[in-house]
């Protein structure tokens, strides 16, 4: 499984209803489960960003039907990240000339 970050701002819509986040972030945590992504942490935070979420997912197709579907319902707007761990980082790495 791939890992992956994702960076949400608040949609005008999104802020508007700022308290149902937690309840869409259970949403969000279901509706990838059924695409077979699991949502491993999710932060709201104080900054550049309203909300971050990492996931573990099959592959790229699969993480970015996610990040439409959730983008979709007007709340967020998203920015997805593909994110290495040091052990993936250091298989890349020995294929570097």
């Amino acid at each position: 499984m791939a890992t992956y970050i994702m960076l949400l701002n608040w949609t005008d819509q999104g802020i508007r209803n700022v308290k149902d986040t937690t309840k869409r972030a259970t949403q969000a945590s279901e509706a990838a489960a059924k695409m077979g992504i699991k949502m491993k942490e999710i932060y709201w935070t104080v900054g550049q960003y309203d909300v971050v979420a990492t996931y573990e997912a099959p592959d790229d197709a699969t993480m970015t039907a996610l990040a439409l579907a959730v983008g979709a319902q007007g709340n967020v707007r998203t920015t997805t990240l593909r994110a290495f761990s040091k052990e993936e980082m250091s298989k890349i790495l020995g294929k570097v000339g």
